[in-house]
């Protein structure tokens, strides 16, 4: 047995079990324990901090143990313009997986993400709002729901993902680079535009700082949102998924005044849309992903609702 399970204990009896085999850092490990609609939960969260080896390990030896995977700080898929594009590098990751279904939160990007962007629109009024999404294509939901309520966006994939000085302004222009990138991206390993492991904690500074003093608000993955940034984001809002207490000491150390998460805190932490989307996949009984509507039906039955908190 992998060394990162010692002391591991399977879910108790009636308990349905999610664990996320992570590629990022170990210090954000968590294990809570839920209850949704009468069934009790065991979410489980296990980064191996960037070693790949560990990963592959822990879903042969958990397969079939477990109700659902999630997969964190990697992509199976990306969907873009109605278009889903799967990562090869990463499926092959995933292989000793034979019994038990792998999510990896794409599927709730494009549903839940959407559907929390018109949640959030009587609050933040987006049409006044200055969005600057870090990276669009990996959330693709949550760039095009922004477009459709009319915030001012712009999508710095071109600036941070190759530091240059090329922003994408608008939907149409970000649909046609998907196109045309994505198909390639995927056939390469996704550690070279994603950060894992030590990289996670990594800051880059380059071409994109001015734009995050134009936006009111930063969207998008908190890993990449955390890489990017400046010293300084006194009166910002940022938007996004995962949050342990070490991020939100980080975004009250830098000064943002508000955090929005499109996912409910459970138990003591917001888990990743991976790890929701295993937990949605165990909870309907299925072994597979669900369709789009299927994923909205759970999220209206559990009562799903960004939250917004003033730091």
């Amino acid at each position: 047995m992998s060394d990162l399970l010692q002391g591991w204990q399977p879910a108790p009896a009636g308990f349905k079990h999610v664990v996320s085999v992570s590629l990022g850092s170990s210090r954000g490990n968590a294990r809570e324990e839920v209850t949704v609609l009468g069934q009790p939960f065991i979410l489980e969260r296990i980064g191996t901090d960037g070693d790949k080896g560990k990963a592959a390990e822990l879903f042969r030896t958990l397969d079939g143990r477990i109700d659902a995977f999630g997969l964190g700080g990697a992509d199976l898929y990306v969907w873009a313009d109605g278009r889903r594009y799967a990562f090869s590098s990463v499926r092959q990751l995933v292989a000793n997986a034979k019994i038990t279904p792998v999510l990896d939160g794409s599927g709730l990007k494009n549903t839940l993400e959407r559907d929390a962007v018109a949640q959030l629109a009587p609050a933040l009024n987006w049409r006044t709002q200055k969005v600057l999404m870090v990276s669009a294509v990996d959330r693709f939901g949550m760039a095009e729901a922004l477009a459709e309520h009319g915030a001012d966006i712009v999508y710095g994939d071109i600036v941070f993902g190759l530091n240059l000085d090329r922003p994408i302004r608008d939907i149409r222009t970000l649909r046609r680079m998907a196109k045309v990138i994505l198909p390639v991206v995927t056939r390469l390993p996704q550690d070279w535009f994603y950060p894992t492991g030590k990289k996670q904690e990594q800051s880059v500074q380059g071409q994109g700082t001015r734009y995050y003093t134009w936006a009111d608000v930063i969207a998008g993955d908190t890993h990449y949102v955390k890489r990017y940034a400046p010293q300084d984001l006194r009166g910002k809002t940022i938007l996004t998924q995962t949050i342990t207490e070490a991020d939100r000491a980080w975004m009250k150390e830098r000064g943002v005044a508000r955090l929005v998460t499109t996912t409910p805190r459970m138990g003591k932490r917001n888990f990743a849309t991976n790890v929701l989307e295993a937990f949605f996949v165990a909870l309907s009984g299925k072994r597979e992903a669900l369709t789009p509507a299927e994923y909205l039906h759970f999220i209206r039955e559990v009562r799903f609702r960004p939250e917004v908190n003033e730091l």
